[in-house]
Parts: C-alpha cells; sequence; structure tokens
C-alpha cells in the first residue's frame, strides 16, 4: 500500500517530474555534443580542403614560372646567332636562380649530334674549349659508342657540381630519345616524366621540361622543315622537393602530409613517387583519424596527384576541443532550467489565460469606444464644415445686400460730386475724383472678398465654379491651366454639400500648387460615370516628398483627405520627385437616368 502510494505521488501531475526532466537534458545535451563535433568536423575538412587547394595553386603556379623560364631560354637561344660559354654563362646568372627560381638545379643545351658526327662534334668542342677557365671539364663524350642520333649536354649552368654531365648523351635512354623526337617534329614543350639523378641531391628526384631550338634562318612549317632546323634543345632541370615544399608553408597544420605522384600512365602500380613530406619529417599519426583530400596537377601534358593528409585532431585547436561538451553542459543546463520554468509557469496558466481574456474583452470595448469617438468627430467635423460655409454665406450676402449697396450709393455720389466740380472748383474735383477711385478699389476689394468667402459663381453649378475658379488662377498665376470634362451632365443631381467640397477642394491644390510646386501646366478634369464623381489635378512640378505630407503645421492635404471622407468618398494623392503630383478624388452621386429618344404618339 505505501509504494502504491508513492507511486501516485511520483506521477501525480500536481508533483514536478524531475526524473524525465534529467533524461530529456542529458538527451538534448547529447545532441548538441553530436552536432558540434560533427559541425567542427565539417569546418575543419573545409578549411583543410581550402588549403590544400591553394597549395595546388601554388605548385602550378611555380611550374608555370619554370616553364616560362624555359621558353625564355629557348627564346634567347632564337634570338642570338652564336651561343658561347660566356654569354650563356650572363644570360643564366642574370636570372639569379638561387633567389627567383631556387627549385631550379641546371638550365642547360643538348646539341643535336647526327649519327656518324660524333667525332667531328667532339673535335671542334675540342679546339674552341678553354678546360680549367670557364668551368667546364675536357669533353667525354658518355657513352661514346653510340651510332645513333645523340643529343649532347654542351651546355650547363651553373656547372659547378654538374662536371660530370657535361658531355652527356641524354638521347641514350629510349624514353627520353623517344619524347626529344615528338617534340622536335611538333615544336612543342616535351616532359619524359623520368627522374634525372644529381649528385648534389641524393635521395631527392629532379625531373627535367626541354624545348626544340630551331635554326632562325630556316623555315619549321612542316616535319621535315623542323627536322632540317633543328639544332638541340634546351632543357631545365629543378628538384621536386625544392618545388614542392615550399607548398606545405600554405597549411599550417601540425603533422600535415604531401605526398606527389606521376599518374600519367593510367595505372596506380605504374605511378611514379616524386615527393613524400614524410621523409623530410618522419613520425606518423598512429591510430589517428585522418583526413586526405586527393588534387590533381598538370605538368605539361603529363598527370601528378597531389595527396594531401592530416591527422583530424591537429585540425582543432583547444577551444575546438572543449566546445562539444562544452554544448552538452550548456543543453543540459539550459533544458534543465526550461524544464523547470515550464513546471513554474504551468501552475499559472489559467489564471494568464482569465488575465488575457479580461484584456482582449477591455481591448475591445476600448477599440469600439474609439470608433464611435471617430465617428463622433467626424460628424462634428462635417458640421462643422457646414456651418462655416453657411456662416460664410451669410457673410457674403450681407457684405453683398448692405456694404455693397452702401458703396455703391457712395460711389453714385462721389461721381456726381466729380462732376459738377469739373470747370469751377479743380482742387476739389481732384480730391472727388481720388475719394472715386478709392471708393472703386473698395468695392473692387469688397467683391473680391465675396468671392473668396463664397463665389456667386456656386450657385450655377460646379462646372460654372471649376471654370471661373480655373480662369481666376490663371489669371493670378499666369499658370497655363487646362479643364477638361468627359460628361456634359455634370451638375445634375448634385447637392450644394458636394459641390461646395469639389471647390474648396480645388481651390486648396491650386493655392498649394502655386505656393509649393514650381509647375508651369495643370490640368483639372472632371468625369461622371457609373454613379460616380471624380476630380484629376495634376502639375508638372517639383512633385511630392514623403517628408511634405507630414510636415508639422501643414494641415492642406489633410484637410482635402477629410472632406472626402465626410462625403464617403476616396482620395488618392500620388507623386514623385521631380515627376509632379496628381490628386485623384472619387465621390458617389446618384445616377443619372438613362436618357430615352421622344416617341411620336398615336392619336
Amino acid at each position: 500500500m505505501g509504494a502504491f502510494i508513492a507511486r501516485k505521488k511520483l506521477f501525480s501531475p500536481r508533483q514536478p517530474l524531475w526524473w524525465t526532466g534529467l533524461l530529456l537534458s542529458l538527451g538534448v545535451g547529447a545532441a548538441l555534443h553530436g552536432f558540434t563535433s560533427n559541425s567542427l568536423q565539417a569546418e575543419a575538412s573545409a578549411r583543410f580542403r581550402t588549403q590544400a587547394r591553394s597549395s595546388q595553386f601554388n605548385i602550378a603556379t611555380a611550374i608555370k614560372a619554370y616553364t616560362d623560364v624555359l621558353r625564355g631560354t629557348a627564346s634567347y637561344f632564337q634570338a642570338v646567332d652564336s651561343i658561347t660559354r660566356e654569354n650563356f654563362h650572363r644570360y643564366v646568372q642574370g636570372l639569379d636562380l638561387a633567389h627567383n627560381f631556387p627549385a631550379i638545379v641546371s638550365i642547360n643545351f643538348a646539341q643535336h649530334v647526327p649519327a656518324g658526327q660524333r667525332a667531328a662534334f667532339e673535335q671542334h668542342v675540342r679546339r674552341s674549349a678553354r678546360p680549367g677557365l670557364d668551368g667546364y671539364p675536357e669533353l667525354v663524350l658518355k657513352p661514346g659508342d653510340s651510332q645513333a642520333d645523340a643529343a649532347i649536354l654542351s651546355l650547363i649552368e651553373p656547372i659547378a657540381g654538374l662536371e660530370a654531365k657535361f658531355g652527356v648523351d641524354i638521347a641514350a635512354r629510349p624514353v627520353v630519345a623517344e619524347s626529344l623526337a615528338q617534340s622536335r617534329d611538333t615544336g612543342m614543350l616535351s616532359a619524359s616524366g623520368l627522374p634525372i639523378g644529381f649528385d648534389r641531391l641524393p635521395n631527392r628526384q629532379a625531373l627535367a621540361m626541354r624545348l626544340p631550338v630551331y635554326r632562325p634562318d630556316l623555315p619549321i612549317n612542316t616535319v621535315p622543315e623542323r627536322r632540317a632546323a633543328y639544332l638541340g634543345s634546351v632543357g631545365i632541370g629543378f628538384s621536386v622537393n625544392r618545388l614542392v615544399s615550399e607548398a606545405l608553408a600554405e597549411i599550417p597544420v601540425r603533422n600535415a602530409r604531401l605526398t606527389l605522384r606521376d599518374v600519367s600512365e593510367g595505372s596506380p602500380t605504374a605511378a611514379t613517387l616524386l615527393y613524400d613530406s614524410a621523409d623530410a619529417s618522419p613520425g606518423g599519426a598512429g591510430n589517428e583519424r585522418m583526413i586526405t583530400c586527393v588534387l590533381p596537377i598538370d605538368f605539361n601534358g603529363r598527370q601528378w596527384q597531389a595527396t594531401f593528409t592530416a591527422p583530424m585532431s591537429s585540425l582543432y585547436s583547444r577551444v575546438d576541443a572543449l566546445l562539444p561538451w562544452l554544448a552538452l553542459l550548456t543543453g543540459f543546463a539550459g533544458t534543465m532550467l526550461m524544464y523547470a520554468l515550464f513546471h513554474t509557469l504551468s501552475s499559472s496558466r489559467l489564471r494568464a489565460i482569465r488575465m488575457a481574456k479580461d484584456m482582449t474583452r477591455e481591448l475591445r470595448e476600448s477599440q469600439a469606444k474609439l470608433q464611435l469617438s471617430h465617428h463622433k468627430l467626424r460628424r462634428l467635423a462635417a458640421h462643422a464644415e457646414q456651418i462655416k460655409e453657411e456662416e460664410r454665406k451669410r457673410i457674403a450676402r450681407e457684405i453683398h445686400d448692405d456694404l455693397g449697396q452702401n458703396l455703391l450709393a457712395l460711389r453714385i455720389e462721389a461721381d456726381v460730386l466729380t462732376t459738377r466740380t469739373s470747370h469751377r472748383h479743380s482742387r476739389l474735383h481732384e480730391r472727388a475724383r481720388c475719394t472715386l477711385a478709392q471708393i472703386d478699389h473698395t468695392i473692387k476689394s469688397v467683391r473680391q472678398i465675396i468671392n473668396d468667402l463664397r463665389p456667386n459663381v456656386l450657385d450655377l453649378g460646379l462646372s460654372a465654379a471649376v471654370e471661373w475658379q480655373i480662369e481666376q488662377f490663371r489669371q493670378r498665376s499666369g499658370i497655363v491651366c487646362e479643364l477638361i470634362e468627359h460628361s456634359a451632365d455634370i451638375d445634375q443631381g448634385i447637392d450644394d454639400k458636394c459641390a461646395i467640397a469639389y471647390f474648396r477642394i480645388l481651390q486648396e491644390s491650386l493655392s498649394n500648387i502655386l505656393q509649393h510646386a514650381n509647375a508651369s501646366m495643370v490640368r483639372v478634369e472632371l468625369r461622371r460615370q457609373d454613379g460616380l464623381l471624380s476630380m484629376s489635378i495634376s502639375d508638372n512640378g517639383v512633385g511630392l516628398h514623403d517628408r511634405s505630407r507630414n510636415k508639422f503645421g501643414s494641415f492642406g492635404l489633410v484637410g482635402i483627405e477629410e472632406r472626402v471622407s465626410i462625403l464617403g468618398g476616396s482620395c488618392t494623392i500620388g507623386g514623385s520627385p521631380n515627376a509632379g503630383t496628381t490628386i485623384l478624388i472619387t465621390v458617389p452621386v446618384p445616377t443619372l437616368p438613362p436618357a430615352y429618344p421622344h416617341r411620336l404618339g398615336t392619336v
């Protein structure tokens, strides 16, 4: 019984299930640990591949640079009439190989010696040579018993350390002879891919590249012509170790390894190992997990394969190694805190829902009150606008009926006085004439005031009022103003309230154009169609900026929109800088009855 009660308390919904939170936190922490480990591994792999591609690019760039040196040397042989050991030495010395091209071991020239002319060539070289003075030893052909065409190394720079190569027939090796023959017939660069030995580079591979040299005074357009003009070939020998070792500097990874093989033969078993950085820095990674990146390198038509490897642990910093465990700890602690917070908040869920319902009800009531207040303000604004127009109409009528009549009577009396004093009282006549002119000016001002308050032309309809306002604007501003009416029966069924609103909107719009638009042309269009009365006012002025509509203390556009809203219509104000402004007003009006044709009655 006690065990049952304890189990019931453990699984009671009112009690926090802490063991569930513990398992959930461990699961989240483990997931974060795995995700962080995979992310770090992917980032490290991508970084290592990027560094490997950079090294691949450096190796290819170095090969290109050495190829350019070879082409420059071949051009030098083609440009000069005769090549001696002295000028060849100065040429190579000017390249400063030790600083500019450290991987190049030598630049040489292999003289083409046809079969049967080896003895004559040897005698010629011995007669023109100065053994011991220029660093070259006495010429000894190696091997000396060959009866085929030979390619004798007759120029080598620098010669120091390579004296044994002087006089060697490089064509004695069949693969090299075939490569030289193909290069001679095509004029292309040759690279046999066979390692060449240098005594001063033990246990290091060295390769050579060669270019054919032809006599400059003979054509070389066809294969027979190239064979007839063929003099020999220039070549460079370079150390693969020096060429490749600098590429590893782009991979700042501990225990990184680069293996370079020549795979031009197409078979993995026939691949020639050219370089292995493990020979220079021995020490394996043991059973560590390795990352490998295999990239191809083109060596003048031959295919090299560069294999970059590094221990995965060497790609991580100390912080990277701690990040997965930090993620596990963060996930565990964060999940536990979230779980505890969830249990804490679950007890107050119903109270929060009740508070939300109360707040929603109060918000809806406030919104309804706000809408009612907005509606009342609209009605109040409409009523105030109506009272203002009526007051303007009353004041204009009183000014016209009272002040206007008095001014007219006063003008008549002043005119009579001016007429009677024109001959006998010159000074009084002049004063009377000035008074008459002042009365005329006052009458004109009174009429202008009456028109500003409420033009009498409004009694003639909206079309007449619009035409009058446009004519007044044209006379006052000098701006071209065009009126376009698309309907002849615009005034029919339009009440005085709508006509006054349209007139005031046009008046405000033209005033804004005159003050701010800097326009030279205004177009006003009136259209009545499908129960809608629309008016468009457009200009070609400076346009409307966004800050102009919201300018503090400016209510012109706001007043236009409010007038249209009171009538239940819509107002669109569009424009952009330097593209003019267009105001489009549309208000519903009574639909006109169809115009039926007159029918003749029957008797």
